[in-house]
């Protein structure tokens, strides 16, 4: 594989210049602004008590937009993969932390149940690449469907976090619509409606820590709000 072959897949870009999608790129700030908004927020949240596993999304959060940034500029595949990467890490991640944290699993079982994302993707991805419009969105369409899936069993356990999480999944679903209306609008919006991806996926992002945050707060003081 040539990693650096040019990739061209968004509405924006026009040329191979570094600035060929000015929109695109600069809305990634929207992770980096989060990651540091969210970074500030967890001074509450006791040592020993999440606290690492939680600014360790935001680290993870704001890689995601520098990644997604040498995309939108260098638009090359090795800087796809730099897009991809600290996303794929960053939901493993939060699995992970759901597992352990909502659900009380032992670290081991915690690991072992994220791990079962791997085969829940492989085998939904097929199914959702038939649905209509979709198209390049497909496979990440696992991922608000597991948060839905959270949010609906967590209802009775732990209603704060559902909701929480319902509202993370409804953000998602949002944003993986302007993803996937990025090209067939392309005639009426001449410079896409990726950008729209970057700005409530950063918000998402920053949100499903918000979630962590407070529950671990919860968690240490049940008279927190």
């Amino acid at each position: 594989m040539d990693w650096t072959a040019q990739v061209d897949a968004y509405c924006e870009r026009m040329s191979p210049a570094f600035w060929a999608e000015p929109v695109n790129a600069v809305t990634n700030a929207a992770f980096v602004l989060a990651a540091l908004w969210m970074w500030g927020r967890l001074r509450d949240v006791p040592v020993g008590g999440g606290k690492t596993l939680a600014r360790t999304l935001c680290v993870i959060l704001a890689l995601i937009g520098i990644g997604s940034f040498l995309f939108h500029t260098y638009a090359t595949r090795w800087a796809g993969a730099a897009d991809v990467v600290p996303i794929a890490i960053y939901v493993l991640l939060y699995i992970y932390a759901a597992n352990r944290h909502y659900w009380r699993l032992r670290p081991l079982w915690a690991t072992v149940t994220t791990l079962g994302f791997f085969p829940y993707a492989a085998l939904t991805v097929p199914l959702f690449s038939q649905l209509p419009l979709l198209g390049v969105s497909a496979a990440y369409m696992p991922v608000p469907v597991m948060i839905l899936a959270y949010a609906f069993a967590l209802r009775g356990r732990l209603p704060t976090v559902a909701r929480g999480l319902a509202i993370g999944g409804g953000i998602l679903l949002a944003s993986l619509t302007f993803r996937s209306l990025d090209m067939p609008m392309c005639e009426a919006v001449p410079f896409g409606t990726h950008f729209m991806w970057h700005v409530l996926n950063g918000i998402m992002l920053g949100w499903m820590i918000e979630v962590l945050r407070r529950h671990l707060v919860q968690q240490a003081d049940p008279r927190a709000q």
